[in-house]
């Protein structure tokens, strides 16, 4: 899969600078509807981790994961 967790992040940020930008900021109603198709990715990875959680499964491919570390005593 293609579109990660971490890209989601890039594009509301960059929506954040393009909105600050003095000479030529972001349409506000466009800047809106970054930010609520975001909040439904989001939503969607709330949705994932809980599948995670019951599956033990390890990734679904949405949301990167890295191995844990390991544990030091």
């Amino acid at each position: 899969m293609k579109n990660k967790m971490t890209d989601l992040r890039n594009h509301l940020f960059a929506t954040l600078e393009a909105l600050q930008d003095e000479s030529k900021p972001m349409d506000i109603d466009r800047a809106r509807a970054i930010a609520d198709v975001g909040r439904v990715l989001v939503d969607s990875a709330k949705v994932e981790v809980a599948f995670l959680n019951v599956t033990g499964a390890s990734s679904t491919g949405f949301i990167e994961s890295t191995p844990a570390l390991p544990h030091q005593s």
